[in-house]
């Protein structure tokens, strides 16, 4: 625990840290990007200019300026600021800050603002040690955190704070950004004769992905290996080796691109859902958690509307964890697309649904005893299979006896469409209960056949 900015430490960094350290915003007007929440007019920049914060939570992308955004608060504050690393610090340190904000508080009616990078590290322990401190008023908290505060964050703790929101960065606001260190001569590289070719610039933009961090250390290290003072496209490739990730497949990431990779396939968009596989692929997804989500795909909108995609997705899944990647890549690509084109039914997911409510909400019957297993006499002489009919004996094989428990009579749960694969089942399903001297209801169709 340590209070920030004392003037030792701006020395240093001057001296010794990174480009995207040095470079990092001082006053809310240096601050690049985030306008939805620090806009002039904004709630959160006039909280922060008349020095009346409540407790916050920053929740954004990496290198989006949750940090920038405390330090500056630290520097426009009249309370002490402290930091607290949710790595290194343990229960008696957040006791500790709070003892001394309240002996602070008490002797000098001076508030304190403690912050906490990556909050969503402290467990549930140290985040109680926190929460009276919050409640009644002794420090104000600001913790930044690149998880949804939903799930990392405890519900007594967060319902305390007001969570913001900030976005990865304009491909504009990060131009601005390596302009800024280019020209600065102070913090910056303003005083390194160097030359950055337009296409070099563009790529440090691109591979950023809204990252400020990766942007600026990635433009350090491209001034640092230039030839003759000139940074070249191939040396930006040199310095940034790959595209920053965005993805991480513990978090949000993880559920929000499967979650659109699935609703691609839903909406018959092969070329989306391509890119979604593509973009979970190349950031380090589990393929067999893909292929998992596939099969359900193919269970829940496809169904059987195309029998065979349920066949194809389970291939998919077993040629993957037969060969791996990249090579089983291509099964889940032939997958996806053979999917995203497949005529679409949700009926067969509509039944189960249907069908589990009635399970779960309405009473159990017994099995009615002509449907029972009767393997011994004792249950025959009770009458467990008497009156079975046996379906082979009937005309056209198809049971003329009722099949659901005596509450249930009459149910009907799977009502195909007339998509693909089941226009034929519609007419099976229709001739079937006419057989069996049930009313045929023609059901509501939602369009042609594709």
């Amino acid at each position: 625990m340590e209070s920030l900015f004392s003037a030792r430490e701006r020395e240093l960094q001057r001296r010794f840290a990174p480009l995207a350290e040095r470079m990092r915003p001082r006053t809310l007007d240096e601050i690049v990007g985030q306008e939805h929440v620090l806009g002039p007019g904004s709630l959160l920049r006039r909280m922060i200019e008349e020095d009346r914060l409540v407790s916050l939570i920053l929740w954004g992308p990496p290198g989006c300026g949750k940090t920038t955004i405390a330090r500056v608060i630290a520097e426009q504050t009249r309370a002490v600021f402290v930091s607290l690393s949710a790595v290194t610090a343990a229960v008696a340190d957040v006791r500790r800050a709070v003892q001394e904000a309240k002996e602070r508080l008490g002797q000098y009616g001076q508030r304190t603002i403690v912050f906490i990078d990556e909050i969503h590290r402290f467990n549930r322990a140290q985040q109680d040690a926190l929460l009276p401190a919050v409640e009644d008023g002794t420090i104000v908290l600001i913790g930044a955190t690149t998880e949804n505060p939903s799930f990392e964050v405890n519900a007594p703790l967060l319902s305390r704070c007001r969570v913001v929101v900030l976005e990865p960065l304009s491909d504009e606001a990060v131009r601005t950004l390596l302009v800024r260190a280019l020209t600065d001569r102070e913090r910056g590289l303003g005083g390194v004769p160097v030359e950055v070719a337009p296409e070099a610039l563009d790529a440090i933009v691109n591979l950023a992905n809204g990252d400020a961090r990766t942007a600026l250390n990635t433009l350090e290290l491209a001034v640092a290996g230039a030839r003759d003072g000139r940074v070249t496209l191939e040396i930006v490739r040199q310095a940034a080796m790959r595209r920053a990730s965005v993805y991480d497949r513990a978090g949000d990431a993880h559920y929000d691109t499967i979650s659109a990779l699935h609703k691609a396939i839903r909406g018959s968009d092969p070329d989306a859902a391509l890119y979604w596989l593509a973009r979970m692929l190349e950031n380090g997804e589990d393929p067999l958690f893909i292929a998992r989500r596939l099969v359900r795909a193919a269970s829940e909108d496809v169904g059987l509307a195309d029998p065979h995609a349920l066949v194809l997705a389970v291939a998919a899944q077993h040629a993957v964890h037969f060969i791996g990647l990249p090579e089983g890549a291509l099964a889940l690509a032939e997958a996806v697309v053979y999917l995203a084109l497949a005529p679409k039914s949700n009926a067969l997911y509509r039944a189960y649904e249907a069908a589990r409510r009635d399970v779960v909400e309405t009473r159990n019957d017994p099995v009615p005893l002509h449907l029972r297993n009767a393997p011994t006499s004792l249950m025959r002489e009770l009458g467990w299979g008497s009156g079975y009919r046996y379906p082979h004996d009937e005309p056209d094989a198809i049971g003329r006896q009722e099949y659901l428990p005596p509450r249930l009579r009459g149910r009907r749960y799977y009502e195909p469409t007339d998509r693909g694969w089941e226009t034929r089942l519609r007419e099976r399903l229709a001739a079937i209960r006419a057989r069996r001297g049930e009313p045929v209801e023609s059901s509501e169709s939602d369009e042609g056949s594709l």
